[in-house]
């Protein structure tokens, strides 16, 4: 009880009207029951798609193990946790690159097209670092060159080889495709509206009155989990699909 005691004691407690505590709080909960989902829903799935869902429960999983840290660094600091945000999202946001090439495996996806994800997510992300916690007097400068990667993103799964692939394979895979495309072309674009509202540039006087981090703790809440249930949708339909056939 004393080691207990002791434990609670060693957190940091944060004010009750922290809003923005609060979101990481319920940042770090709604990840961690988003991935006890997804885990334990895994054996309910033909073998096919595990690898998807283990994939969506890491992602939230990884994310649920950053927000407790970075909830505790934001009560003990009362400044943004730049550096844990990025480390978490150089993580994440890759995999959820992933999941496109894993659901348009079966229609011919290669590893090419998953790494050209990848590496572009990367460099949105390096960029966006570079400009939110390196360079802010050329945040202007990285926050393009970061907002390129992901409109290249945007292109290849819109409009390029996935959005090609998804078409072919049709059916579920390709309802599930536009539900994830939609998911980074509206989802995704809440984070460039943090990134101005954190970083100075020609846009402070339109995004500059709003709280960087509750911007970001929404969207990852939303694109995060949001991609883990399209997923686990598109297992399941497919699932009933091969067990009616």
């Amino acid at each position: 009880m004393e080691t207990l005691n002791n434990f609670f004691l060693a957190v940091p407690k944060m004010a009750t009207d922290d809003y923005v505590g609060f979101t990481f709080f319920v940042g770090c909960m709604a990840m961690m029951a988003a991935s006890a989902f997804f885990f334990l829903s895994m054996s309910s799935f033909d073998k096919k798609w595990r690898t998807s869902i283990l994939v969506s429960g890491l992602i939230t999983f990884i994310a649920a193990v950053h927000y407790y840290y970075m909830r505790d660094y934001w009560a003990t600091n009362a400044e943004s946790p730049t550096f844990f945000r990025y480390v978490d999202w150089i993580l994440t946001v890759p995999l959820m690159c992933v999941e496109f090439y894993l659901i348009l495996k079966a229609a011919g996806a290669t590893k090419r097209l998953m790494w050209i994800l990848i590496v572009a997510s990367t460099v949105m992300l390096v960029t966006g670092y570079m400009g939110e916690g390196v360079d802010q007097a050329n945040a202007q400068v990285w926050g393009a060159v970061s907002g390129a990667a992901y409109f290249y993103i945007v292109y290849l799964i819109w409009f390029g080889e996935a959005k090609a692939l998804a078409t072919s394979a049709g059916g579920e895979t390709l309802k599930a495709h536009n539900i994830l495309c939609k998911f980074v072309l509206i989802g995704w674009a809440i984070y460039p509206i943090g990134y101005m509202a954190g970083t100075p540039g020609w846009y402070e006087g339109i995004f500059g009155g709003l709280d960087m981090d509750v911007i970001y703790n929404v969207g990852d809440a939303i694109n995060k989990i949001g991609f883990g249930l399209v997923v686990y949708n598109l297992a399941v339909n497919s699932s009933k699909q091969a067990a009616a056939a």
